[in-house]
């Protein structure tokens, strides 16, 4: 089923320049759903308990919040997207690292706590980080999880800079062109990271 991992990395990346090439409307939402949707639906065949299938699912829900956020706007989308982080969390703390040292504790802290708060400084608005709570305990989770650090971990906070980005893009780097640059390239990296790197772990046993 390696194609699929292909199809879905082909997908991602060939996404950042779909509207360049002309493709709106239905298209345009499908084809930015495919990319996680395909990495939901590797990890699917890949998984042999039930942390893969949870895998699986945190990966489908976030699919599900790229297609929502296109066809019913960003409360909606972004309740996907936090219910995938939930699940995620859960997935994480059952494969919690056994011994964490200081500096590993001291990151998790910093992204546990300081994901919201810069949430909050950038938009001055609750239910973003409310979303952005979750967030960061996501990505807390998963670095203080015996998956890698410097793949899954890192995927983890790929995706807290994506989603920064866009809430920067609501406050003060509104009309600039680094959140447009940007946004994908991190949400998909992580995204890859994550979905490669749980994989691989959890197929190790």
């Amino acid at each position: 089923m390696r194609w699929i991992w292909w199809a879905a990395i082909v997908a991602g990346v060939s996404y950042f320049f779909a509207d360049d090439l002309g493709v709106h409307g239905a298209a345009l939402i499908a084809w930015k759903g495919a990319g996680v949707g395909l990495l939901a639906a590797w990890a699917a065949t890949q998984a042999e308990s039930g942390d893969g299938r949870l895998l699986a699912l945190v990966l489908a829900l976030h699919a599900l919040g790229d297609v929502l956020l296109e066809t019913h706007g960003l409360t909606v989308g972004a309740v996907a997207f936090l219910a995938g982080h939930i699940v995620a969390v859960a997935l994480y703390l059952r494969n919690r690292r056994p011994n964490p040292s200081s500096t590993q504790i001291a990151l998790a802290t910093a992204l546990l706590i300081g994901t919201p708060l810069i949430s909050w400084l950038l938009t001055r608005d609750p239910l973003v980080t409310l979303y952005a709570t979750g967030l960061g305990a996501m990505a807390a989770a998963a670095w203080a999880s015996r998956f890698p650090r410097y793949r899954l971990g890192l995927g983890a906070v790929l995706f807290v800079i994506s989603d920064l980005l866009i809430f920067a893009r609501m406050g003060p780097l509104a009309g600039s062109a680094i959140p447009d640059l940007l946004v994908w390239p991190t949400y998909f990296g992580g995204q890859a990271l994550i979905a490669t790197a749980g994989v691989r772990t959890l197929r190790a046993g």
